[in-house]
This record gives structure tokens, sequence and C-alpha cells, in this order.
């Protein structure tokens, strides 16, 4: 294969600052080996597994390698930036934390990709925004553990740090919730997702397998349980979570707003309860995320009424809540975040939140959801916030997306990917690339350090890459892309 990568900067990400040493390059050659202090060592194992899966020549740990990983970067990289040279006599890689050293070793796996050969020069790196995200619906069709992990090694590869799980809604509800054996027996068997072809669920060791290894990764699960709308699979599997305690029918289509929690009724917040703290000990990280969204057939008193009950459960549980924007017309406790999905650019409450102190992930439709259709040729996806083109994923900056919510105030950016159109992983895959290193470039890089030229033919080499690995993408006729 003739090599992909020959330029220091020609990652994405694209990194902070590069200086090219143009003289210097440093081969990766069978028996190469990676050195670290023992508090480096899990990151160094991942870089030598990288190195060879993307050489083929078999790398090595050693005393002494020529590839050296060191916990003492420069304070001013931040928590997870880092601090890469390479010269002709080896690679040394810096950050202060191993996330740092991790996000650099995403780098190196690019720059080794083809031919092995690293150029030289000095690369200074931190990201734009702390959180960076990809969403995956699991409610509308399942994806199984190992799908899972399988994907998440495909996000952190662009220094992708948070996974949103949207684990129910009215098609499916997909995590174990103990003694409420039903939610999972009945909403996540068989015929449940859209069209009734997306069954199956998550026990909490499962949960637990999928969080532990995204950790190892440096990644954080957001788990959602979306309320107080959204929850028909929760009301067919608990008649007594409806407003007049009769059964309901399963839904396996695509409409949103004709479910809700009854918003003065103890039975809704002790299961809610019940549901938040079973979640909330289940997931190290900081967050759970209430979903708030499409709330259309529960009444503004009523919602407001609910949210005062239960955004304060997660802080109860050591957790922050997440809500989609939607949640911004009630009274936010301290630390709630804001996640903003609107095409529309501009949104009283959400702006107000920000002004009082709340931080606020920006998710916007028309630029971050995945699920669009990329033109009216897409085999799959939905279109009701348009269409959605590699450039258009690309070409925005969050900080100016909505006029009184500026760059102190965001958190961060986020990718989701509803699966009402989804069938396989193949399809999620179709959806997710190229356009997720887009998104994951906006939420990394500096807004002055983004050009769309450089974008295309950067993302062009990842064509080989993905089609060697198996992973099927979309070949955007906006991409000059390489022979797969």
């Amino acid at each position: 294969m003739r090599p992909l990568t020959k330029r220091l900067g020609d990652v994405v990400p694209a990194p902070v600052s590069v200086r090219p040493d143009p003289a210097a390059t440093f081969p990766i050659v069978p028996g190469t080996t990676v050195s670290a202090s023992p508090d480096a060592a899990a990151v160094a194992a991942r870089l030598a597994t990288a190195l060879h899966e993307v050489t083929g020549h078999p790398v090595g740990l050693g005393a002494g390698g020529p590839i050296r990983l060191e916990l003492d970067g420069v304070r001013e990289h931040g928590p997870e930036g880092y601090r890469l040279e390479i010269t002709g006599s080896g690679v040394v890689l810096r950050a202060l934390t191993p996330a740092g050293l991790f996000w650099g070793v995403q780098t190196l796996r690019q720059l080794a990709a083809g031919d092995g050969v690293l150029p030289g020069g000095v690369i200074e790196d931190r990201p734009r925004f702390a959180y960076r995200a990809a969403m995956l619906d699991l409610a509308r069709h399942f994806f199984t553990p190992a799908e899972i992990r399988a994907h998440l090694d495909l996000l952190v590869q662009f220094k992708i740090n948070h996974l949103h799980l949207h684990l129910t809604d009215d098609q499916g509800w997909r995590l174990e919730i103990p003694g409420r054996p039903r939610l999972t027996e009945v909403s996540g068997g068989p015929g449940t997702g859209c069209d009734g072809a997306g069954p199956g669920f998550l026990t909490l060791a499962d949960y637990a397998d999928v969080v532990a290894y995204a950790a190892d990764r440096h990644v954080t699960i957001v788990p959602e349980i979306d309320m107080p709308g959204h929850v028909n699979a929760a009301q067919v599997a608990y008649p007594e979570l409806t407003a007049d305690g009769k059964p309901v029918e399963p839904r396996t289509d695509t409409e949103v707003g004709y479910s809700s929690l009854v918003a003065d009724r103890a039975e809704t917040y002790a299961f809610v309860e019940a549901v938040l703290q079973t979640v909330a000990e289940a997931t190290p990280g900081p967050w759970l995320h209430i979903g708030g969204d499409e709330c259309l057939s529960t009444s503004a008193e009523d919602y407001r009424t609910f949210l005062a009950r239960v955004l304060p459960l997660p802080g109860r549980y050591g957790k922050r809540a997440i809500g989609w924007h939607e949640i911004a017309a009630a009274d936010l406790p301290e630390g709630t975040v804001v996640q903003y999905w609107r095409r529309q650019d501009d949104d009283a409450q959400t702006v107000a939140a920000a002004a009082a102190g709340r931080q606020v992930i920006m998710s916007p439709a028309d630029r971050t959801y995945l699920d669009m259709k990329y033109d009216e040729s897409t085999p799959i996806g939905l279109d009701w916030a348009g269409f959605l083109p590699l450039r258009q994923a690309y070409d925005w900056d969050p900080a100016q997306r909505l006029p009184g919510v500026p760059e102190d105030a965001l958190l961060g950016v986020a990718a989701p990917l509803w699966s009402e159109t989804l069938r396989s992983v193949a399809d999620m895959q179709y959806l997710t690339f190229p356009r997720l290193p887009a998104v994951a470039e906006v939420a990394w890089t500096p807004q002055d350090g983004r050009d769309w030229a450089s974008f295309r033919a950067r993302v062009a080499a990842f064509g080989p890459r993905w089609a060697a690995a198996g992973v099927t993408y979309f070949r955007s006729p906006e991409i000059d892309w390489p022979p797969a």
C-alpha cells in the first residue's frame, strides 16, 4: 500500500500546533519497541498494538525503546493535551495524564498508517472542548456489547471521549433494572425496536463490561433514560405508569410525542427514582442524561412539575444531570447541562440557562445528527432536519451557532446517531463515517485552526484504511477518495 500520511499535520482532528522537520523521519520496522515509565505502561501497550495493526510489523515493549511515553507534560496542554516529538533517532510522547498520552497515541497511529514512516517534527496539541461525544440509540435498534465496543474503538481514533447511550424510548427498554424485570423481559424482547427489528438489552453485567471497556480507552459512558416522554416501552411493561392504569400497546413506528409519565402520581416518582438509582450506581462517570425532549403530550405545568422532582435526583447520587434543551423551560439545579439539538439559530430558554451559569452541549440537528441522510440518494436515514452532507457537518462554529451562548458557556459538542432506520452494524458505520471525523474536528481543533480544504484531503486517507478494516463508509462526492 502506498503511504497514506506523509506530512506531520495530516491527522484528524487537526492538531493545535505543528512544526515539521522535513529532514527527519523515523521508520517503524520489525522489532521496534515502545518504552514507558510504569504509570504509562498501559497506554504504551496500546500504542504497541496500534502500531502493529497499522504497519503489520511486530512492535514490542522494552526498556530503552526508541518510542518513549512520559507522564511529565507541559501543564499548559491541560489534562488531555500532549506533546509529540519525532526525530531521526526516536519518538517522545509527553502528557500530564494517561488520557493525554492516549490521545497522542491516536495521532501516532494515524501518522504510522501506510508505510510506517513517521514524519519528523513537533506537535503540541490540546482539545478545544472537554466534552466530545458520540451518541448511539440502542432503543430503536439494539446493538450488542461486542458491537458497541467495536464502534467505540473506531470513535476513539478521532479523540471522542464520551459515548452517550440512549437506553430507553417508546420502542424499547435496553437496560436491566432489578425489581422491574418486565422492562427488559417485555420491552427488550422479541418484536421490539422500530419495525420490531431491534430486540435485545444489556444486563447490568453487560453494561459494566461496556463501561469498563470505555474507561480503559479514556471514554466516559453517558447513560440516558428518556422521560417524561418517550416512555411507551416502560408503560407497556408496567401499565400502572399510564394515566388511567390500563395497558397500552407496544409501538414499533417512528412517531414521537404521544407518551408521558404522569406528573402527579406517586408511582411515577417511585419508578423514576428506582431506575435512576440503579443507573447511577452502575455508572462511575459523572453524568446522568434524563432526556426531556419532545414531550408533546405533557402539559407545560406537568412538565415543570415533573422536572422539579426529577432534576435534583442525579445530584443525590453524585451525578450531574444532562437533558435535551427543552429542560431549559424549568428551573435548573446548579450543575445541570442543557443539550441543544434544534435546527433553529435562536432559543431564548437555552440562552437564559447559559446566562444563569448552566453549561450547554451543542448538537444542532442540521450539523451533528448522523442519522440524517447525506443527500436524496442515501438509502437509509431520515431527512426531517434536511440533508447533512459532509461539508455541512464540518463548516460551523459551536460558539457562533446560538447567539447568547458564547464559547465559555459550552461544555462541548456531541453527534447523535438515532437508529430508526438502522438494521446492522454496516448501517451504523455508513451514517457515522466520514461525518463523525468532521464533528470530532469541530470539537477538538480551535476554530482558526480548521480549514475545509485541508480536512477533505486529510479525511480522504481514511478511505483505504476503513475499507481494509471492513468498515462500511459513505464515499462522499465532496472528497477525492483514493482507490479503496
